[in-house]
């Protein structure tokens, strides 16, 4: 498609978006910039597995969707804002992380996200921001987190993005749009203004597993699989004494809840920044109105807050605490004495497909 075809295609979004005239006067030079930045983002992007559609980041399809809001901002000379709604917290399972706190992991997180920031910035000078929307005070409650330790998370995360100078990297959670609230509070006030019923998702979860389902529901129903999955995992801790049946049970029921209350919170988040370009962790099909991205280089699943960072002779992976154990990797402590990651120093002993990423 060339540029006079595309521009065309963006002025159609842009009216049926709601933008005004001026917004409409789009320059071929301010497409490049916003068709090269929507690029470097969908370079590593997550696409459910088996997805025929949209193989490459030149996809005309998503392109409709996010680039009025990335020209937009360019148009202005403004940094392109991404809200990503991630780092809730450590899994409460010790046999997948090293404790409560953000270690290692996050930190291979952050520094991918900071030079993404910093290679659009070489070419675009506002660069990007990306607003981290910490959700696990959405949720604590019924993924069995404890309060205080979403808290000491996201004290620490900040810790780390400011000592980082990851200037270009802020977070925001539920603390910050309730801020006299309970806990409790918050999470009634998100539902009673956001939340939609169970019935509802559970229809929509259905019938995503119908081939001929629509593109929403087909995400509800991987979500909701891909939640269960976790929440079985994390309830799987020693000394607890349910059954795998019950566990399983349990999995599924809390699984709806935790789908209904980011649902909710992405919502609230849409309405809070409307101008931002929405990203997901979870993969996210052709045309989404949200792009699913990797978190750390070409890792393709495992996230920082389930798991544990294992260094090797050829780069960073991330895997399970159990995994490292298991291949005799050596525990390795930050400066302050905290376990940070795991160091395996024979490297062919890694019999996972784990990828590595690069530093």
């Amino acid at each position: 498609m060339n540029n006079t075809a595309f521009n065309f295609t963006l002025t159609q979004n842009y009216l049926l978006r709601g933008f005004n005239s001026e917004d409409l006067l789009v320059n071929d030079l301010d497409i490049k910039v916003a068709q090269k930045i929507l690029r470097e983002i969908m370079n590593y992007r997550r696409l459910p597995r088996h997805s025929k559609l949209c193989a490459n980041s030149k996809c005309q399809i998503c392109s409709s969707v996010h680039m009025p809001k990335i020209i937009s901002a360019v148009k202005k000379n403004i940094p392109v804002t991404f809200v990503l709604p991630a780092f809730p917290g450590k899994s409460p399972n010790h046999n997948k992380v090293l404790g409560p706190l953000p270690d290692y992991a996050e930190r291979l997180s952050l520094r991918f996200l900071g030079k993404l920031c910093e290679r659009i910035k070489k070419y675009y000078s506002p660069g990007i921001k990306i607003i981290l929307c910490s959700d696990g005070r959405v949720f604590s409650d019924v993924v069995g987190m404890k309060e205080s330790n979403v808290s000491a998370y996201q004290v620490k995360l900040d810790r780390l993005i400011e000592g980082m100078s990851l200037l270009d990297i802020v977070t925001f959670n539920l603390d910050d749009f309730y801020k006299e609230l309970s806990f409790a509070q918050m999470r009634d006030e998100l539902m009673k203004t956001y939340g939609k019923s169970l019935d509802f998702l559970k229809y929509k979860v259905r019938n995503g597993a119908k081939e001929e389902a629509e593109p929403d529901e087909k995400e509800a129903n991987r979500m909701y699989c891909g939640i269960t999955r976790f929440l079985f995992e994390d309830s799987l801790y020693p000394g607890q004494t349910k059954s795998r049946a019950a566990i399983q049970k349990d999995a599924k029921s809390r699984a709806y809840e935790v789908i209904r209350r980011s649902n909710a919170w992405s919502d609230l988040i849409e309405k809070h920044f409307p101008e931002a370009v929405r990203l997901s962790i979870h993969p996210q099909t052709c045309g989404a109105k949200k792009i699913g991205i990797r978190l750390i280089g070409n890792e393709s699943w495992m996230t920082p807050w389930h798991g544990v960072a294992l260094e090797t002779q050829k780069g960073y992976v991330l895997l399970k605490r159990n995994q490292a154990i298991e291949m005799g990797a050596e525990l390795i402590y930050d400066s302050s004495g905290y376990p940070s990651h795991y160091k395996l120093y024979d490297y062919k002993h890694i019999s996972m497909k784990g990828a590595l990423y690069e530093l």
